[in-house]
């Protein structure tokens, strides 16, 4: 995928009720980008934030129209605020942060340059943090199940805000439901394998307070880890894996059930008293492996055939051609 825009760096922010923060963070970007002779664009999204967060978008393009935006009319969350951002952007190397201040746009050259050192994608990592325990020690923990389940073991915070990214990375994931936290995950599946880390700057949130937070944003990250980790690896072949345990499962039934048939022989030729074979718990055993083994490879056969129906079915990035 050649891109020969002219724009060097497109930033994405997703922002919900941030309207006081925005004013000073795309000034700060601004002096940032001047200074380093950048070609650059702003993409603000604004997920259906109820305070003025728009009107200040507005203000900002006014008075700077390399600031652009789009605005939700409800909320829908960060990954969705962070996918409408990839389909706009159109610079070389894509930058994501965060609207409250607490991501430093300093931080963007040196990011850049990993970008043009050869990486894929740069992950940050706010090795110093303003969070309290409540917030960190869980973060620690799935960030240390993300590096088992992905295979990515040098990335200490999957979730951490700012990013940066080839352009060729953001054109070629989808981030949906809130994938957000496993963005190097996706680009991973998608074959984008140069993944490297950057310590960065935690900065103390200066304006409001934090709009994430709670036990339910944790348990619903580990469903949607184990979900990602099954589409990576079966979403194409889906038989392969349901159909291998229901084959396990009704085999270990048929077993079973040749067991207990060979025995009620054994001992009715030995002339031996042996209960019925219904009478036993092995064969309600048996009978369960035997129903849920055919039900896992139907459920596998009905799989691939949808598989084989997707308009995606035959999608695959290719990153050259002659």
């Amino acid at each position: 995928m050649e891109n020969n825009s002219k724009i060097d760096i497109s930033v994405v922010i997703p922002a919900f009720e941030e309207a006081e923060s925005l004013p000073e963070l795309c000034t700060w970007i601004d002096t940032v980008m001047i200074k380093n002779n950048f070609e650059y664009e702003v993409w603000v999204i604004d997920d259906g934030s109820r305070d003025n967060t728009w009107q200040v978008i507005e203000d900002i393009h006014q008075k700077n129209p390399a600031v652009r935006g789009v605005r939700f009319l409800r909320n829908y969350g960060k990954s969705a605020a962070l996918n409408v951002g990839f389909e706009k952007v159109t610079g070389k190397v894509v930058i994501t942060m965060d609207a409250d201040l607490q991501d430093s746009p300093d931080e963007i050259p040196e990011l850049y340059q990993m970008i043009l050192a050869g990486n894929d994608l740069v992950s940050g990592y706010k090795k110093k943090r303003f969070d309290p325990l409540s917030k960190t020690i869980p973060t620690k923990l799935f960030n240390w199940a993300t590096r088992i389940v992905s295979g990515i073991h040098n990335l200490h915070d999957f979730n951490c805000g700012l990013k940066a990214y080839r352009h060729d990375v953001v054109k070629s994931i989808e981030v949906y439901g809130e994938m957000h936290r496993y963005i190097p995950f996706l680009a991973k599946g998608a074959g984008f394998s140069k993944i490297q880390e950057k310590v960065v700057q935690h900065r103390p949130r200066k304006y409001g307070v934090t709009k994430f937070g709670g036990i339910e944003r944790f348990v619903n990250g580990l469903l949607d880890l184990l979900t990602l980790a099954f589409v990576i690896r079966f979403g194409r072949k889906p038989m392969h894996f349901f159909g291998l345990l229901g084959i396990a499962s009704f085999c270990i039934g048929l077993i079973i059930t040749i067991f207990l048939i060979t025995q009620k022989l054994y001992y009715i030729s030995q002339g031996l008293i042996i209960r019925e074979i219904v009478a036993q718990p092995l064969f309600y055993l048996s009978l369960v492996a035997i129903i849920v083994g055919s039900q896992l490879f139907l459920t596998g056969f009905l799989g691939e055939l949808i598989t084989r129906n997707s308009p995606e079915r035959n999608k695959y990035l290719i990153s050259k051609e002659l």
